[in-house]
């Protein structure tokens, strides 16, 4: 007869289905190790190798899950009985100790990133999204951060306990192993190993594993985040309140009759008065078209970082010949900010950045323009972003052509002016101050 597949615990060794699952969260979390120690700057790359430990961290997580369940319904085989019983008592509470660590683990730090101050959203392994704990979302800010505080408590002292269980686990086994030819303890987890015997194959594979594992959490790349935003949709456009209406394109013809009459009328009317001054022209309205952009660029450990705002209003009244009396509005909607990174963009909404659940919009009026050379100007405003205002100098190059005009312009804003950037990103060592934003508008009259 053929044998059939070992699915259940046999009497001398756990089930295939837990040995598979034991020796590959053990893998894993020999990677978690590694990859906790590269995550503490604020560089890209410790960013990228952040959102990896957090794939990890919950793969982890939904593996011990199935492995518990396993476990609950397929009893795993017994000790030996040569184990003295307080040994036996040792391994199960570290057996039990290992769950704690391998659930609370990944659920502590889960519940760091759902009350993170930076709203980063996780991707599995870049692919596949992920939520926060459910709850959190609804949580006050106050609220998120004590039980970010919690999480992170929580998520230390399990670290700490999980040095001490794998020290325990891996000198009993090597006791078992070593020192107890009577006492097959490697066997259940390695099927075929030879108590007693110190050149165990098995034993060297083990350490071939466990040494391929952390080279792998201490050298592998993952992507860093994309520097480059793709092309967008257009602008969204307001429709200027108050548009004058436009007055025929041709005048009546006028009579040679009509117009001697006219002309004897005047005569006998005698000279005419001085004419009064004719009233100051007032400023085209000019409504938005497809192809406008507010871009900006900055860097990220030097790597540069490029992004738009894909969703922006904008009253434009504006005449070269009547500068005085110009004036453009302009509303952004800073939740629409793309830079080519689903994570990051995900985050820069967030309270340490743009803050867009408090003030959803920026806005910039500039209410004084100056000329500057030929189809040069210089628009002077302020800018209001995160509630916070400043004053705001935008030099623009203006080219019109008969009903549609074509603007640039370009600026240098110091992001830390108006807050963005809170906590560990409020240094500029990583992401500079200053922020070049680009401006080109295409408009009809």
């Amino acid at each position: 007869m053929r044998d059939v597949p070992d699915m259940p615990a046999r009497a001398d060794r756990y089930a295939t289905v837990a040995i598979v699952l034991h020796w590959t969260i053990a893998a894993m979390i020999l990677v978690q190790i590694m990859l906790a120690g590269r995550m503490e700057d604020r560089t890209p790359e410790a960013f990228a190798v952040t959102q990896l430990h957090k794939s990890v961290g919950i793969t982890i997580l939904l593996l011990s899950l199935v492995r518990l369940a396993w476990r609950l319904l397929n009893p795993p085989p017994p000790m030996p009985e040569t184990m003295a019983r307080w040994e036996k008592l040792l391994a199960a509470v570290t057996h039990a100790g290992f769950y704690v660590v391998m659930i609370g683990m990944p659920l502590t730090g889960w519940l760091m990133v759902s009350t993170s101050r930076i709203e980063i959203p996780t991707l599995l392994y870049g692919l596949v999204p992920w939520p926060d704990l459910p709850g959190t979302d609804a949580l006050s800010r106050e609220a998120r951060e004590t039980w970010h505080e919690i999480g992170e408590a929580g998520h230390d002292l399990i670290v700490k306990g999980f040095y001490g269980l794998i020290a325990l686990h891996v000198a009993g086994a090597l006791k078992h192993q070593l020192f107890s030819r009577d006492e097959p303890v490697l066997a259940r987890m390695a099927p075929g190993a030879g108590a007693g015997r110190w050149m165990e194959p098995r034993l060297a594979l083990i350490a071939l594993g466990a040494a391929a594992a952390a080279a792998f959490g201490a050298l592998v790349a993952p992507p860093v985040p994309g520097v480059s935003a793709p092309p967008g949709p257009p602008a969204q456009a307001i429709e200027p309140a108050g548009a004058p209406e436009t007055a025929p394109a041709d005048a009546a013809a006028v009579s040679p009759a009509e117009g001697a009459q006219a002309e004897s009328e005047a005569a006998r009317a005698g000279p005419a008065s001085p004419a009064e001054p004719a009233p100051p022209a007032e400023p085209v309205v000019w409504r938005l078209e497809d192809g406008s952009k507010i871009e900006f660029e900055t860097s990220w450990g030097g790597a540069k970082i490029e992004g738009e705002f894909r969703s922006f209003t904008a009253d434009i009244r504006f005449s070269p010949e009547s500068l005085d009396r110009s004036r453009v509005s302009v509303s952004i909607d800073v939740a629409s900010v793309t830079t080519g990174d689903a994570q990051r963009d995900g985050a820069l909404p967030g309270y340490d950045f743009f803050n867009a659940g408090e003030h959803p919009k920026a806005t910039f009026l500039a209410d004084r323009f100056e000329k500057a050379g030929e189809d040069r100007y210089v628009a002077h405003g302020s800018l209001t972003l995160r509630g916070v205002s400043r004053p705001v100098r935008l030099p623009f190059e203006l080219k019109i052509d008969g009903d549609r005009a074509r603007v640039r312009g370009e600026t240098s804003l110091d992001r830390t002016a108006f807050g963005v950037g809170q906590g560990e990103f409020a240094s500029t060592d990583q992401v500079p101050a200053q922020v070049k934003v680009e401006v080109e508008v295409r408009a009809r009259r």
